[in-house]
């Protein structure tokens, strides 16, 4: 069984752990041992753990899991050359990474936390002679798109990457709604699930806008709630949210 080794240890490397721990071996370099430890109890799992200072990533698989911001602090702490390195470092491109990693191969990756579940929306680009091994790595965390570009991919790190986020306000939002109106709050709570659980499979072959002439009937209840939406801006700011985080990215 093939070995993965994190180097990191917040909630996304803890996230695409979960996906893969049936498929490889997991390893993981951090700073603190206690929180090392605890990784290993939350993936519920014996993983093979050690300390950042001095690790030796020699001819290693990476998942380079740190802060876009701490990639010049940890590059003096790791000895040897990985094989390959997959970053899911947000908005950090791969000519800083290359300026101070030393890796054969690099390739930017980027899940989202549905990873723990085997359902990340992962997109890649970097070094295509990797393209397949990439594919194959990431699809045990759910779905993958290899993309022609960086550009590419800091768009999506806005759609996929962040979405999450997006979709829990969204939720939180309606949920709050049917409480307003009165429905008691485990009630809505549980119908918004349902919601969300029976409305991914059908937007995976259904264009969005036929979803919604599908339940639109005219003067109907949907009709007057959509209606709210639009006059309440909803899409206007989806489509700005987007380009905000894209921004963002650009920029770290």
């Amino acid at each position: 069984m093939k070995t993965i080794t994190f180097i990191g240890n917040g909630n996304m490397a803890l996230s695409i752990a979960k996906g893969l721990k049936n498929n490889y071996k997991i390893e993981v370099v951090g700073r603190d041992l206690k929180k090392l430890e605890k990784f290993e109890t939350e993936l519920g799992i014996q993983i093979q753990k050690h300390l950042l200072e001095n690790f030796d990533m020699n001819k290693k698989t990476v998942i380079l899991c740190v802060k876009p911001a701490n990639v010049e602090e940890i590059s003096p702490k790791l000895q040897g050359k990985a094989t390959i390195i997959y970053s899911v470092l947000a908005g950090t491109s791969i000519n800083k990474l290359e300026t101070y990693l030393s890796t054969s191969a690099l390739v930017r990756a980027m899940p989202n936390l549905a990873a723990s579940v085997g359902k990340s929306m992962t997109t890649l680009t970097g070094d295509v002679a990797f393209t397949q091994e990439a594919l194959q790595l990431f699809n045990s965390i759910g779905q993958t798109r290899w993309l022609n570009s960086e550009k590419e991919i800091d768009i999506a790190t806005a759609l996929a990457g962040s979405g999450p986020a997006y979709l829990a306000l969204i939720a939180e939002s309606l949920a709050d709604g049917a409480v307003k109106q009165g429905l008691k709050r485990d009630d809505a709570m549980a119908i918004m699930r349902g919601l969300f659980d029976g409305f991914a499979p059908l937007i995976q072959n259904t264009h969005p806008a036929l979803l919604k002439d599908g339940v639109m009937s005219p003067g109907g209840t949907t009709a007057a709630g959509y209606a709210a939406l639009e006059n309440g801006n909803v899409r206007n700011a989806c489509i700005n949210a987007v380009e905000k985080a894209y921004q963002k990215a650009t920029e770290l």
